[in-house]
């Protein structure tokens, strides 16, 4: 059996779907060195997405190479959550929100 590498999805966070989408994979760049993958949110029947930005993976820093991507819906969700406790408010207008987290999505 082979494992499907989910680029996209929903999940359920306190009784609302949230739409996610990756939107970009770690990358090198030459002024910042290794940059994380960045995630987009959006609630469903709202405006206002937040765009998760992860730290880059510790292989890729230690100079390894890189890995399979690998994003799991508990990291979605608990991304969700910390963008929802530093006040993102999805029901508002506005362009989406940038959350800095931790690789677990805390």
């Amino acid at each position: 059996m082979t494992k499907i590498h989910k680029l996209s999805g929903i999940v359920d966070v306190d009784g609302f779907q949230y739409e996610w989408e990756l939107r970009s994979e770690p990358q090198w760049g030459e002024s910042e060195g290794w940059k994380g993958m960045t995630v987009a949110l959006l609630r469903r029947h709202t405006q206002r997405g937040a765009l998760l930005e992860f730290p880059p993976p510790k292989r890729l820093l230690k100079g390894m190479q890189r890995g399979r991507l690998q994003v799991s819906d508990a990291v979605i969700i608990r991304g969700i959550q910390a963008a929802l406790q530093a006040g993102w408010e999805p029901a508002s207008r506005g362009k989406p929100i940038v959350f800095v987290v931790d690789a677990d999505g805390n």
